[in-house]
């Protein structure tokens, strides 16, 4: 199994923790210039185009982990993102397992779709974690909070532990080697672009909202 945290690169300091797997932000999507670089902000990845789904959408695909502090600081911003979205294009979460300590979150992030309840346990999940310091670590441990959260904790345990989970794991870092991803937290745009060098968190968020309108509008 590859074995990597979140690898997020320092590039400044602006008033808080400047991280990678993101983007350059200014609110100039209308202007001449582009104003983000393939190969700087972002990279276009190679053809074929390998999509988390086949909905039709334009998909924005979040690689990260509930293990992963920068995605806990990301989290309230992903969620705004969702919401700017504009119609056409759709927010999709895929959980990295990386390594053996983060096999359990992709195991509890796929019981809790299975069960409808990752929109009321997604940020829950990232602030009893990292804010509140619970101990949530082990798969145990998981089921424990989602039973707090008014889960049955058999049947999480049941989902979570499936061949089904465990095989869509695999499918899942298959498609993250085949884009590249090392880090989180990582944004992809239809499986044609992902982010890459970034300053700030809202950074990433302004280039994948461009990455996204663009594609939508046929590359323009």
């Amino acid at each position: 199994m590859l074995k990597r945290f979140a690898r997020l690169r320092l590039i400044t300091l602006l008033g808080g923790l400047l991280l990678t797997s993101a983007c350059t932000a200014q609110n100039s999507g209308d202007q001449a210039a582009a104003p983000y670089t393939d190969g700087t902000e972002y990279v276009t990845l190679p053809a074929p185009n390998h999509r988390y789904s086949d909905s039709g959408k334009v998909e924005v695909v979040e690689v990260f982990s509930y293990g992963c502090i920068h995605c806990a600081h990301f989290a309230p911003k992903a969620e705004e993102l969702r919401k700017q979205l504009p119609p056409g294009v759709e927010f999709k979460l895929l959980p990295a397992a990386f390594s053996d300590e983060w096999l359990p979150y992709a195991r509890a992030y796929y019981a809790a779709k299975k069960l409808g309840v990752v929109d009321q346990t997604h940020l829950a999940l990232f602030k009893a974690k990292f804010d509140d310091h619970y101990p949530i670590s082990t798969l145990d441990e998981l089921a424990d909070f989602y039973a707090h959260q008014g889960v049955d904790r058999a049947k999480f345990m049941e989902i979570a532990s499936s061949d089904e989970v465990t095989a869509q794991i695999k499918k899942d870092l298959d498609l993250i080697k085949s884009w590249g991803v090392t880090g989180t937290p990582t944004l992809v745009v239809d499986g044609k672009y992902r982010s890459n060098e970034i300053k700030t968190l809202d950074q990433l968020v302004a280039m994948t909202q461009w990455l996204a309108k663009r594609d939508l509008n046929g590359g323009k």
